[in-house]
């Protein structure tokens, strides 16, 4: 019985050691499943011309972080529609 409550306790202990997940990153395409709960943060493309990288890090529904890294054609050109 002390045993078990020794490694109980030694689990315990460990839980948030073994908590700690890498940041899955996701592969672009055109159909990505996302699971989005919270988004953490994503690029901001304002002033930025043609098409740039950006960086979209979310929280999915089991609190896992995932990074998400693709292009978009930023509209913020001098003199363009």
């Amino acid at each position: 019985m002390k045993a078990l409550i020794i490694a109980l306790a030694a689990l315990l202990s460990a839980g948030p050691v073994l908590a700690a997940e890498p940041v899955i990153h996701d592969q672009t395409g055109f159909f990505v499943h996302m699971d989005v709960a919270k988004v953490l943060s994503s690029t901001d493309t304002f002033g930025q011309c043609g098409l740039v990288p950006v960086r979209f890090d979310y929280l999915d529904h089991q609190g896992r972080e995932h990074v998400l890294d693709y292009k978009v054609y930023a509209t913020g050109c001098p003199g363009g529609n």
